[in-house]
């Protein structure tokens, strides 16, 4: 049966959503669990973010008519929508996100094979190893099974490992090892520092461990601990000593030559610097470290997280040979294989200079209106986000809530020292290296202003 023209009109208006139909309202938030607490304001405005500590919140709508005129042309597929500068995930570039638009195929087919074994060996490229019995790996998941790769594979029960504290992640990855039986021993810098040389190699010559992690940008306080000249100490006062580093929010906007430097193990996620949405555990480890792993006394505490269960898929992998352990997940790599070209088409030299010269505007623009930062050293400060003291009398949930509506997301803190007290600006990937964008300039601007409605007078 066909229906009349007037009829189809009359059907798809009743179809249509009506345009003025109420919003519903948002949930009592005292009516739901805790857990509730750790859920993201972008999913829920009413919700508090990240930790138990933070109280940011969104306004309940943003109206897209009111962001910047160029969203909608500098982002050719992608709909208007707030720029997000969160110390990730980060904004995409659309040939990534086109690339997951890829038709479903085999995990085992020769066309994905062959993708998974150019990332892998992509992966070398950017880690700087050429060291054939280094070993990369990408697992899905989040940055957070970095840790548990390490803590379950590289470390049996009883030993004992430093871990360099200097934030949040620091402690996470602390409390990660301790799970699986580590002797755990903190080295703690105050809040906005990190430990010193002097006091690590103090305590490398106090006690021998299997190994040392450090945190290379500490998310919570925008830290960046020096990786050169703390992995030379370790191999002159420990040389036996394990150096692992926790890379989620540096690699791809900081320097880390793995073979010239002597790391043995990278840990990282795909949804920071290096441009890809969130899903993916990436890391590499050295043949030090692959040899720490085949000398275990016991065999790996876990599974899935089993680098024993996983080497031979990646070996294979990158081999260009079919295998299987557990199932990857196919758009996710089509997305690192686009991101990963895209940063390897130019010196990484560049991409590192890059972020630093967007970092050092950044941190201008803050020290011009007054602001202070957590991380206070020059010399100790990030170049992919910058962790902003809030000035007296403004209040976080505040002015991220005027940025929002501006069309600018940052983060709230997440230290639960200072969590109240601080927002967390990041500024890495296409929003720093696009030429087209004006992510930053926009963000900076929307802050000045923001901090202006919110009553806020430099001194």
């Amino acid at each position: 049966m066909v229906l009349l023209p007037e009829v189809s009109r009359s059907l798809f208006r009743r179809l249509r959503v009506p345009a003025s139909m109420p919003r519903q309202n948002p949930p009592d938030t005292g009516k739901h669990p805790a857990r509730l607490s750790l859920i993201s304001r972008h999913l829920a405005p009413v919700y508090p973010i990240n930790t138990p500590y933070t109280v940011e919140r969104l306004p309940d709508t943003i109206e897209t008519s009111l962001l910047p005129k160029a969203q909608s042309r500098k982002m050719s597929s992608q709909p208007p929508h707030p720029t997000l500068l969160i110390p990730g995930p980060i904004e995409f570039d659309d040939a990534v996100l086109q690339s997951m638009s890829h038709f479903s195929e085999s995990h085992v087919g020769a066309g994905f094979v062959a993708k998974f074994g150019e990332t892998l060996s992509m992966l070398r490229k950017l880690f700087q190893t050429t060291d054939p019995s280094a070993q990369p790996f990408v697992l899905s998941g989040s940055g957070t099974l970095g840790w548990d790769l390490v803590a379950a594979n590289l470390i049996e029960p009883g030993e004992d490992v430093l871990v360099l504290g200097t934030g949040y992640f620091s402690d996470g990855f602390a409390d990660c090892l301790r799970v699986y039986g580590a002797n755990v021993t903190e080295l703690k810098a105050p809040v906005g520092t990190k430990p010193q040389l002097p006091e690590i190699e103090k305590a490398l010559s106090e006690k021998k461990y299997k190994a040392i992690t450090v945190t290379h940008v500490d998310t919570s306080t925008g830290v960046l601990s020096e990786l050169k000249q703390l992995s030379a100490l370790v191999h002159r006062v420990s040389p036996e000593t394990l150096i692992i580093v926790d890379g989620v929010c540096s690699v791809a906007c900081e320097e880390i030559d793995f073979d010239g430097w002597g790391l043995d193990g990278v840990v990282t996620a795909s949804q920071k610097a290096i441009g890809c949405p969130a899903g993916l555990s990436i890391s590499m480890f050295s043949g030090r470290a692959m040899k720490a792993l085949e000398n275990r006394k016991t065999p790996p505490a876990a599974y899935f997280a089993s680098m024993k269960n996983w080497t031979p898929i990646m070996k294979n992998y990158e081999a260009k040979k079919p295998s299987y352990f557990a199932t990857p997940s196919p758009q996710l790599i089509h997305a690192l294989h686009t991101a990963l070209k895209q940063i390897l088409a130019s010196p990484l030299s560049d991409r590192f200079a890059a972020h630093k010269t967007a970092s050092d505007k950044v941190k201008k623009a803050i020290t011009d209106l007054g602001l202070k930062q957590v991380a206070a050293n020059p010399d100790e400060q990030a170049h992919g986000m910058t962790a902003i003291y809030l000035p007296e009398g403004v209040k976080g949930a505040d002015l991220l809530a005027i940025l929002a509506k501006k069309g600018v997301v940052f983060a709230g803190g997440i230290h639960k020292e200072i969590a109240t007290k601080y927002i967390r600006f990041g500024h890495m990937g296409v929003s720093v290296l696009d030429p087209k964008r004006n992510d930053i300039d926009h963000a900076l601007k929307a802050l000045e202003e923001s901090l202006v409605e919110c009553g806020y007078k430099k001194a």
